[in-house]
């Protein structure tokens, strides 16, 4: 079993039959895992990572981040980082693969950055430890049980854990939830898809002009280049098979026969995959000290890249609220809202994902919509919106009635000596205050306070939740000491 450790990780025990505890035990490391035990970490929260490999995956798989993420990355002083290893894009053609313009979006970072996915899960792994948190390799979860106080993590070598709260992020066949008992309703793959990065002896004259023609009838189906003579290529895979065996580049060189009429003269390749397009959403995102993110909680197909984000943002949502209820502050509705905000952001997603998978297929009707579709996003309010969608940037969490603002994410903006963004990778709450007399009092522990009067932006108070999403607006003092403690609990005074 290998170990990455930080010395503060776990408490120190008496006696030799207690078992090791932490404050919360994640199972998986992914970059939803990964994520959320940076976020816990950032508030003194005791975390162990559980990762059933011995090492970190070298599938190459090149994933891309969409616009809300990188807001994320930058949000916690990372962007730099993962940019540098990453290639931009313009942030349009993602709904359904329609090619258009890239509209004009509401944010300092309107691009899709395409990275490695060892390479993203890589960073992400040595943020959570370089702030304290613990990976343990070759650990796999086999069994848990709770209780009032905490849960017991038995893992496949018969060691057992304590925790205050487990949550699993070990992906769309997750143990967690399976040991939960949490149902998992939706559709099963119809339909599967060859994907993976090799190269081709074929010229990319040839290539671009049996692409071009091919793709009239079949969809989906891409060869693009990454440079020299190496391709990513998707191909239908013919038949739905078990995704618990990888394809064969021989399985690739059939169905490129039968779809394109050539192999292209695939060799070497660097990875291979294939996805399906299962559709599932978890009934339940917490049941007691238990909870689910990421691919545990939801599976879709991988149309519009969305899947890492919404992990990652699932992390981004839950790690302040979890690290509230570990430090005694957490309003009592505080960890329940988790379920109640990200599981309708889930169910949007499944949808628009069901949705782009139909306009992809090459039965008439869905091309007579998709011709449609096509005509109606050269509206920039028609494809505006559909890239917010797959973006992130459109959601808006239901805090009640308010400006339309309220519940929505605060873009990037001025302020003094720097950015919004700068001022916020503590993971605390802020309060962005251009009245010059606003105060956030007995909350100071938990809220900054940023007096700023020529901050760029309409309103003269601003309260920031630590993920970033707008939870007051306004100029009064009372109104904020109740939203406060609303979010933040009860004051220190």
């Amino acid at each position: 079993m290998h170990s990455r450790q930080h010395t503060t990780a776990a408490s120190p025990v008496s006696g030799t039959d207690r078992p090791p505890f932490f404050d919360v035990v994640i199972s998986g490391c992914g970059p939803t895992g990964a994520m959320l035990a940076a976020e816990l970490r950032l508030h003194d929260v005791r975390v162990l990572v559980l990762e059933k490999d011995t090492e970190p995956t070298s599938f190459a798989r090149i994933v891309g981040l969409h616009v809300r993420t990188l807001e994320v990355m930058a949000m916690r002083g990372l962007l730099e980082r993962v940019r540098e290893r990453g290639r931009q894009r313009p942030a349009g053609g993602f709904f359904a693969a329609i090619d258009k313009p890239a509209p004009d979006l509401d944010t300092a970072h309107a691009y899709l950055l395409g990275i490695p996915q060892p390479v993203i899960v890589g960073l992400l792994e040595e943020h959570a430890i370089a702030l304290g948190a613990q990976v343990r390799r070759g650990a796999a979860l086999a069994g848990l049980t709770q209780d009032e106080d905490g849960v017991t993590v038995e893992l496949a070598d018969g060691e057992r854990l304590r925790t205050r709260y487990l949550v699993g992020c070990d992906g769309g066949r997750s143990m967690v939830r399976k040991l939960l008992g949490v149902g998992f309703p939706g559709e099963p793959s119809r339909t599967e898809t060859l994907m993976g990065e090799m190269m081709l002896t074929a010229s990319a004259e040839e290539v671009a002009a049996r692409v071009a023609a091919v793709g009239q009838t079949h969809r989906p189906f891409w060869l693009r280049p990454f440079g020299g003579q190496v391709y990513s290529v998707v191909v239908p895979a013919g038949e739905v098979s078990d995704r618990a065996q990888p394809p064969t580049l021989e399985d690739f060189r059939t169905q490129l026969r039968v779809v394109a009429g050539t192999d292209f003269g695939v060799h070497s390749p660097r990875w291979l995959s294939r996805f399906g397009d299962a559709t599932r959403l978890a009934e339940r995102y917490r049941v007691g000290r238990v909870l689910l993110a990421g691919d545990a909680a939801h599976i879709h197909p991988p149309i519009g890249g969305q899947g890492l984000n919404l992990g990652v943002q699932d992390a981004f949502n839950l790690g302040w609220k979890l690290a509230a209820q570990v430090r005694g502050w957490a309003p009592e509705t505080l960890l329940d809202s988790y379920q109640e905000e990200r599981r309708p952001v889930a169910e949007d997603v499944l949808d628009n994902t069901r949705a782009q998978t139909e306009l992809l297929s090459p039965e008439p009707g869905p091309q007579a919509v998709r011709r449609l579709l096509t005509d109606l996003m050269d509206l920039d309010v028609v494809n505006r919106r559909l890239i917010e969608k797959i973006t992130g940037i459109d959601i808006r969490y239901d805090f009640g009635p308010g400006p339309d603002l309220l519940g929505r994410r605060l873009r990037d903006i001025a302020v003094t000596n720097g950015t919004l963004y700068e001022v916020m990778h503590s993971g605390r709450g802020l309060l962005l205050d251009r009245t010059g007399r606003l105060t956030v009092g007995d909350w100071s522990d938990r809220v900054d306070h940023l007096a700023d009067l020529t901050a760029a932006v309409d309103a003269p108070g601003v309260l920031l939740r630590p993920d970033g999403h707008i939870a007051w607006i306004g100029d009064g003092q009372r109104d904020l000491d109740e939203q406060l403690a609303r979010w933040f609990g009860s004051p220190t005074g």
